[in-house]
């Protein structure tokens, strides 16, 4: 899966479970999903269940930061890095 099939993953899962459908409101990619309110700390336990099951990756507690989890340009980084997945260039 490559980088934007990822980013869009994670855009419809958001835009789906905690927004409702209410896609408008998602956030810029690297905007805090904490502060823009999309998530809260019971949403971040979802939406790591969530990254294990779609993508059979294990998130380990000390990868449970904001740099990782904190924004969709942060969780799709860090997607790719545990998956090895393809970065298209340019």
């Amino acid at each position: 899966m490559e980088r934007d099939q990822i980013r869009e993953t994670l855009r419809d899962f958001m835009g789906d479970n905690y927004l409702f459908g209410d896609t408008d409101r998602l956030p810029a990619d690297e905007e805090s999903l904490l502060e823009k309110g999309v998530v809260d700390s019971t949403g971040i336990l979802e939406l790591i269940e969530f990254l294990e099951d779609r993508f059979g990756i294990e998130v380990a507690e000390s990868e449970t930061v904001f740099e990782n989890l904190g924004s969709i340009g942060g969780l799709t980084r860090f997607v790719l890095a545990k998956t090895g997945a393809t970065q298209p260039v340019g």
